[in-house]
C-alpha cells in the first residue's frame, strides 16, 4: 500500500499547538517558521514516500545476511541511506558548525515520523546515529567532536549505542565489559554486547560505537561505568579510515519484527582486528560518568522511539482505511444500501478506525508539543523560561515513549482486525506493522522503566508540583471548551474535567505513598503513565478542537477542520473514559497485584 505522509496534520500541530512562530523567534531559529517547516516536510514526504517506503515489504521478506562477521543490509537499503545522507536528512537538527542544518526538533521530529512510517527497520540506523551525535555534542571533547561528528552528520559514518550484555539487560549496574587505560591515553575495551541495532552493516564507511565499560578500579554499580567511543575502523590523522579495530559481529538475531534492521552480538577484544587484542577506544568525558552521558543518548532515543510508535501506527491506519474502503462485505445495518457495501460503512469498523486515528493524532500532538519544549529549553535566551521548558520536556518524554508505543501495538492490532482474515495473511502487509510495533514498548527502556521514571523523578521528587501545574493548564482549556456553543466542545470539557480530577487523585496518592507503600505505588506505575498520557493527549486534542471550530467559522479548510473536530470528539467519548478505570486500579488495586504467593504462579 502507498504511504502518504500526514504533512497537513503535522503543520497544524506545529502552528496551532506547539507555537512554531514563537520557536522561530529564538535566536538561531529565525528562518524556521511555518513556511520553512512546510517546505522541509514536503521534501521529507517526497523522499520517504518515493525511496524509503517501497523497501519496507521487501526488507521484511529478504532482510540481509551475516557471513563470518560481515553483515549485508537488505537490498536497496545501502542506496537509500546514501540518498538520505546526500539529502541532508541526517543533519537536519544538528549544529551548522559541524555541517548540520540547525533546524529545531519541532520540525525534525515530524520528519522522523515520516521515515519510521515509511520503513521502521531502515529508520533505526539514522535515529541511533542522531542519538550518538547528541551524546558527543554534550559530553565529548573538542577532539572527539571534530573527529567524529561531521562524518556522522554527513552520513559517511553511522553510530550505535552499546549498553546491554547477556547478564545485564536494563540493570546496567551489572555491566562487566572492561576498559584498561593505555600509556597514550586510549583504552583497550573487551567484553560482549548484545541487541546492538545496526551494530554491523555495509551501509556506511565506518561505524562509531558508544560503549559502556568499567575501568579496573571502578566502583561497583552504576557509579563505576564509563563511556567510550570505539570505531569499527580507527581514524587516521587526516580523517580517513585506518586499521580495523578489534570489534567483531559474532551473529545477528532472528526477530519477531523489524527484520531488516540487523541486531548484532558484538565481541570486543577477541583479537579479530588489526590492532591486537582489545578494541581501541577513547573516553567520552570523565571516568565513571558514563551512565550520565549515555542517558543523553537514551533520552533522545526514547523520544524518537515514541515518534516511531506514531509512525508505524499511521502506516497501519492508512492501510486499514484503504482496505476498508475497498473490501465489500455485508449490508449496512441501517439499510442505507440495498446490498453489500464496503466495510467502512459498518459501525464497528468505523469505531476501530476512529480509535486508531484519534490515538495517533493525540500522540502526535503531544510529541510535537514536547519537541517545542525541547527547543525552548535548549535555545531560549531567558534561563527561567528555558528551565521551565526543560521540566515540561522531561515530564513528557516518558509519556511520549510509553503511551505512543503501547498504543502502537493496539493500533496495529486493530489494523489487522479491520482486514479480518486477510490481516492474518502476510502478503497484505498488515501483520508486518503489528510485528514491527511489538519491539517499541520494550527497547530504550520498557514501559515500566518509563513509568518508574515518571513516578520517581517526574512526580514524587517535587511533590507533584509540575504535574499539578500541567493540570491547571488543562483546567484552563476545559473552561474555554465549556463556554463554547457546540455539543462537541461541551462534552469534551466534561470528559477532560473528569480525567483531570482523576489524575490529581492519583498524583496525591503517588506523592503520599511512594516512600511508605512503594509496592502499592509502583504496582500502578504503568497505569499511571497511561492515564497521564491519555489526559495530556486529550488536552492537546481539546486545544485542537478550539482552533478547528474557529477556523471552520472563518470558512478555512472545512473538510480538514470538521475531521479534526470529529476526531477530538471521538477521543473524548471513547478514549478519555479509560482514565476512570485506570484511576480505580491504581488507588484500589495495589494489594491484589502482590497478593499471590510466589509458589502459586
Amino acid at each position: 500500500m502507498t504511504y502518504r505522509a500526514p504533512v497537513k496534520d503535522q503543520l497544524f500541530c506545529m502552528k496551532e499547538l506547539a507555537g512554531l512562530d514563537q520557536i522561530a523567534q529564538i535566536p538561531g531559529f529565525e528562518d524556521a517558521g511555518i513556511e520553512t517547516a512546510q517546505a522541509v516536510l514536503e521534501e521529507s514526504a517526497k523522499f520517504n514516500e518515493g525511496v524509503v517506503a517501497p523497501l519496507n515489504w521487501s526488507g521484511d521478506q529478504d532482510h540481509g545476511s551475516w557471513d563470518n562477521g560481515v553483515v549485508r543490509a537488505s537490498k536497496g537499503f545501502k542506496e537509500a541511506y546514501r540518498l538520505l545522507a546526500e539529502g541532508g536528512w541526517q543533519g537536519l537538527q544538528q549544529p551548522a558548525e559541524f555541517g548540520g542544518q540547525g533546524l529545531p526538533k519541532t520540525i525534525g521530529a515530524a520528519c522522523i515520523e515520516h521515515t519510521t512510517a515509511a520503513n521502521l527497520s531502515f529508520s533505526l540506523c539514522s535515529i541511533l546515529t542522531g542519538g550518538a551525535i547528541e551524546a558527543l555534542l554534550v559530553a565529548g571533547s573538542d577532539e572527539l567532536k571534530t573527529r567524529y561528528i561531521p562524518k556522522m552528520i554527513e552520513g559517511a559514518w553511522t553510530g550505535t549505542m552499546n549498553l546491554t550484555e547477556p547478564q545485564a539487560g536494563s540493570d546496567l549496574a551489572l555491566v562487566r565489559s572492561k576498559a584498561v587505560k593505555q600509556d597514550d591515553g586510549s583504552y583497550r575495551i573487551s567484553g560482549q554486547k548484545i541487541f546492538i541495532t545496526y551494530g554491523e552493516h555495509d551501509m556506511s564507511e565506518n561505524i562509531v560505537h558508544l560503549v559502556l565499560a568499567r575501568t579496573p578500579d571502578a566502583p561497583e554499580g552504576v557509579k563505576g561505568i564509563s563511556l567510550f567511543v570505539v570505531p569499527k575502523f580507527l581514524v587516521n590523522e587526516d580523517g580517513s579510515n585506518g586499521k580495523r579495530n578489534d570489534v567483531y559481529c559474532a551473529s545477528i538475531e532472528e526477530k519477531l519484527g523489524i527484520k531488516a534492521s540487523p541486531t548484532a552480538v558484538l565481541v570486543f577484544g577477541d583479537d579479530k582486528g588489526e590492532v591486537g587484542a582489545g578494541a581501541i577506544g577513547h573516553i567520552v568525558g570523565e571516568e565513571n560518568r558514563g551512565l550520565e552521558y549515555m542517558f543523553i543518548m537514551m533520552n533522545a532515543a526514547r523520544f524518537d522511539v515514541g515518534v516511531q510508535g506514531i509512525g508505524v501506527s499511521e502506516r497501519a491506519y492508512q492501510q486499514a482505511v484503504s482496505y476498508a474502503k475497498d473490501r465489500v462485505q455485508s449490508r449496512p445495518v441501517d439499510g442505507s444500501q440495498p446490498g453489500s457495501a464496503a466495510i467502512i460503512h459498518h459501525p464497528d469498523v468505523k469505531r476501530m478506525l476512529m480509535t486508531m486515528r484519534s490515538l495517533i493524532e493525540g500522540a502526535r500532538a503531544m510529541a510535537i508539543v514536547g519537541a517545542a519544549a525541547y527547543d525552548t529549553a535548549h535555545h531560549h535566551a531567558d534561563k527561567a523560561v528555558a528551565k521551565q521548558a526543560q521540566s515540561v520536556y522531561e515530564f513528557l518524554v516518558p509519556l511520549i515513549k510509553g503511551f505512543s508505543t503501547e498504543n502502537s501495538v493496539e493500533i496495529t492490532s486493530l489494523g489487522v482486525q479491520v482486514h479480518g482474515g486477510m490481516g492474518f495473511i502476510e502478503e497484505t502487509g498488515a501483520a508486518q506493522y503489528y510485528r514491527d510495533s511489538r519491539i517499541l514498548p520494550i527497547y530504550e527502556g520498557t514501559t515500566a522503566i518509563q513509568a518508574n521514571d515518571l513516578v520517581g523523578r517526574k512526580t514524587s521528587r517535587d511533590g507533584g508540583a509540575l504535574a499539578k501545574a500541567i493540570a491547571a493548564q488543562i483546567a484552563d482549556t476545559e473552561g474555554q471548551l465549556a463556554v463554547r456553543d457546540s455539543v462537541q466542545a461541551k462534552n469534551l470539557a466534561k470528559r477532560l474535567k473528569a480525567g483531570r480530577e482523576a489524575f490529581l487523585q492519583v498524583v496525591d496518592f503517588v506523592v503520599a505513598n511512594v516512600k511508605t507503600k512503594p509496592n502499592a505505588v509502583f504496582a500502578g506505575s504503568v497505569p499511571y503513565l497511561m492515564l497521564t498520557a491519555n489526559l495530556v493527549s486529550g488536552w492537546q486534542l481539546g486545544r485542537a478542537l478550539l482552533v478547528a471550530e474557529d477556523r471552520l467559522k472563518a470558512g478555512e479548510d472545512a473538510d480538514f477542520m470538521k475531521a479534526k473536530i470529529a476526531t477530538a470528539s471521538f477521543y473524548g467519548d471513547h478514549i478519555l473514559p479509560r482514565i476512570g478505570a485506570l484511576r480505580d486500579s491504581i488507588l484500589e488495586g495495589g494489594d491484589s497485584v502482590t497478593a499471590m504467593a510466589l509458589d502459586s504462579f
